[in-house]
């Protein structure tokens, strides 16, 4: 899959990343991931934690696929409203997906504290601005349903908005402590912990054939070697629709820019992430090197060639958007890019587990929030994969399809 196209930000950031080699040889372990992306490399930091024998195969080098272009806003809220998934879902499962969510962010803050390579891992708060009067609506139910549950949230009027910020909006809310990480260092800082305690990680190793059967499963790799696992977990991201379609996930583009580094951060409140109420969005947020990553117009083509025949307006206008509320930051886009998207029909990631794909697990991280996502599901993964079970698959299963 032509997965991106423009020029990337985050591998310059790490230009001497660890690197793996090819499988040359037929294998066998207990747990097999196909993909060694952000779904990936969760779920082998959670299983180097037990006492199997885990290996990671990725097609490309390590980060190349989407973590390369990932924008890494960790929030717990995401594309799907709080109040619309109490509507889907009821109130009970809704919740308890935010609360995973928000779990799911302190997991990600421990995990960037213990590793050897510095994620760039930053509690930040979040502005999430109504774009319109639907908008204004819109964020009141959802204020409504986070203090309900005890999520530390504040509703900020049109004044207090203004007070903050150089641009006026009707009403927001303000969320405490998401975050923001380097997606590409935290990919490869999580592997490299997990190969330290035996995880075997093997990069350009693409798999092209499998036999499964009622015990096992064998994938076997483009250059004619074999990988038998008695459990298989495929987290190779919106390639994951390669080997199995599944009908509650939908691809779309989006894109993005990164600009020069900037010196002045007066005029932005704590450098808090920023989105909106409109579908789709705009969103911003800062880098640990104080450039400015813009991003949004996301629209439906699932051609690449119409996407990336879109990139280079896409960048002037995100550019445009920018300055509408920050006209005193002067940023130029430096990186830009097209890439496809990956979301959901009814707003919450999956794991999906099928009849025809005996002994494996699909990992759908799908969503705005594919971070947070990867960290929740590759968790109850674990326990599924070691105990058989987590209280909170069902919330996510979807089988037999």
């Amino acid at each position: 899959m032509d997965l991106q196209s423009g020029k990337f930000y985050w591998p310059t950031t790490f230009p001497n990343k660890p690197t793996y080699p090819m499988l040359e040889e037929d294998i066998k372990c207990d747990v097999l991931i196909i993909g060694g992306g952000s779904s990936g490399a969760q779920c082998a930091h959670y299983l180097s934690e037990a006492d199997l024998d885990v290996v990671v195969v990725d097609k490309r080098q390590i980060g190349e696929g989407s973590t390369s272009t990932n924008t890494a806003l960790l929030q717990y809220l995401g594309d799907k409203m709080l109040f619309e998934l109490v509507n889907s879902f009821g109130e009970d499962k809704a919740i308890l997906h935010t609360k995973l969510c928000e779990e799911a962010i302190n997991d990600i803050e421990k995990q960037s504290m213990s590793m050897e390579i510095d994620s760039e891992f930053t509690r930040r708060d979040s502005l999430y601005f109504a774009s319109d009067k639907h908008g204004v609506e819109k964020l009141k139910k959802e204020h409504h349903y986070l203090e309900k549950h005890g999520f530390k949230v504040d509703l900020l009027s049109e004044i207090q908005i203004s007070e903050r910020y150089p641009f006026r909006k009707e009403l927001a809310l303000y969320t405490y402590d998401d975050g923001e990480l380097n997606p590409f260092k935290y990919n490869h800082g999580l592997l490299k912990e997990a190969h330290k305690k035996g995880v075997s990680i093997y990069e350009q190793t693409n798999i092209t054939g499998k036999k499964l059967e009622k015990d096992k499963a064998t994938f076997y790799t483009e250059n004619g070697h074999s990988i038998e696992a008695g459990q298989v977990i495929i987290a190779a991201g919106y390639e994951g629709l390669e080997f199995k379609k599944e009908k509650n996930a939908l691809i779309t583009s989006a894109y993005s820019v990164v600009t020069n580094p900037v010196t002045e951060f007066t005029d932005w409140y704590k450098q808090t992430l920023i989105w909106e109420t409109a579908r789709p969005y705009m969103y911003m947020r800062t880098t640990k090197d104080n450039r400015i990553i813009i991003g949004g117009l996301d629209d439906n083509t699932t051609y690449p060639e119409d996407r990336d025949s879109k990139i280079i307006h896409k960048k002037d206008k995100l550019i445009e958007e920018f300055n509408k509320f920050f006209p005193n930051i002067q940023v130029h886009p430096e990186y830009y890019l097209g890439a496809f998207y990956g979301g959901t029909h009814d707003g919450l990631p999956l794991i999906g587990k099928y009849e025809e794909f005996p002994n494996c697990f699909f990992l759908f991280a799908y969503g705005d929030n594919g971070l947070v996502y990867s960290g929740a599901l590759s968790k109850i993964l674990k326990d599924v994969i070691i105990k058989g079970t987590h209280s909170s698959l069902s919330l996510y299963l979807k089988e037999l399809e």
